[in-house]
This record gives structure tokens, C-alpha cells and sequence, in this order.
């Protein structure tokens, strides 16, 4: 008992200690304290009593989501065809399973499995890259996987184009004919 008490009391000396530092005590005027949030945040940070990491120190920071993104739910959007193995926002990849059409003419041993990857949230040319494997199988289970070059890679680029360029269209038109109103864009007021 006289043992957990003196563990208690030292644990009380060494807290106060610690805490004596911290000026938790300290009063503050009004008049020392600017109004702006902005400039409060650059002084609490100056005195050490704040910090900031990466893009967080910038006021709001930046958010990147999916859903705000047309050429991600352009890719999603025409994808649909065939299940998906993984869909990576932050990594910027799609990957399909391996799939096999439905008049499929060599006897079910073709199967094909779709990636797509990100290189840039643009909507243009050199944004996506589609690239398709090919894997066939033998009768006797032995299959041979490899990168092809085909039609599908092009067309699939340029759905995922246009449908990223629709969504972006009527992004922009909602965004006109809500905010847009409200802060006067595109309005031109008779004086």
C-alpha cells in the first residue's frame, strides 16, 4: 500500500513538472490576439503552440474525391461490362478480371483481363492508358498469359474519353445554373 503510494505521488510531482510548461494558466488579452484566423494560425505556429503538415498547410488543404473527378466516373462508368478486381482512386487504376465474351470461338480458352491507368485527372489524349491482356489455355490447363495490341484498347480510350467530357459538361452546366446564379457568373446586370 505504501509502495502504490509513493508510485502516486511521484507520478503527481513529475505530471505537475511536465504540465508547469505547457502555461495552461496563462492569460490572454484580447488585444494580443489578432481577429483574422489566418494570421492567429501563423502566430500559434510561431509560438510553438501549433503545427501543419504537407498540404494541410494551406487554410481548407486540397480534397480530391472520386465522385468530383469526370474522367475517373467516365472509366467506371464504361467499365461496367466486366467485374472488377481492384479500382484505386488514390492509385489511379482499374483492373477487370479475366473475362471471356459470349461467342467466344475458341472453344472458352481465351479469356482477357483490362487495365487502366491513370496518368493525369485532364480530360485528354495521353490521360488514360488501356492495355488488355490475353490469356489462353490449352486443353491440358497450361495457359500462356501476355500483353496484346488490339482494337478494344483504342475504343475503350475513347468511350472513356467522351463519357468523361459528358460528365464534365454537365458538371458544368449544374454548377452554372446553381452557384453560378448565386455569385452572378455569366449574369450580366442591367444598370
Amino acid at each position: 500500500m505504501k509502495f502504490n503510494l509513493i508510485k502516486f505521488i511521484t507520478l503527481i510531482i513529475f505530471t505537475l513538472f511536465f504540465l508547469n510548461s505547457c502555461n495552461w494558466y496563462k492569460r490572454s488579452d484580447i488585444s494580443e490576439n489578432p481577429v483574422n484566423v489566418d494570421e492567429r494560425v501563423k502566430k500559434n505556429i510561431q509560438e510553438g503552440r501549433g503545427i501543419r503538415f504537407g498540404k494541410g498547410a494551406t487554410r481548407g488543404g486540397d480534397f480530391d474525391f472520386a465522385s468530383s473527378n469526370p474522367l475517373w466516373r467516365g472509366a467506371i462508368d464504361v467499365m461496367d461490362f466486366v467485374p472488377l478486381t481492384n479500382a484505386s482512386y488514390s492509385g489511379g487504376i482499374i483492373i477487370t478480371e479475366w473475362f471471356s465474351s459470349e461467342n467466344n470461338s475458341e472453344s472458352d480458352n481465351r479469356e482477357l483481363k483490362i487495365t487502366v491507368r491513370f496518368m493525369s485527372n485532364e480530360i485528354r489524349a495521353d490521360a488514360i492508358k488501356v492495355i488488355v491482356f490475353e490469356k489462353l489455355c490449352s486443353q491440358n490447363n497450361n495457359c500462356k498469359t501476355k500483353k496484346i495490341k488490339s482494337k478494344l484498347e483504342g475504343e475503350l480510350k475513347l468511350a472513356i474519353l467522351k463519357k468523361a467530357a459528358l460528365f464534365e459538361r454537365d458538371d458544368f452546366k449544374k454548377y452554372k445554373e446553381t452557384v453560378g446564379k448565386k455569385r452572378g457568373v455569366g449574369v450580366i446586370k442591367k444598370r
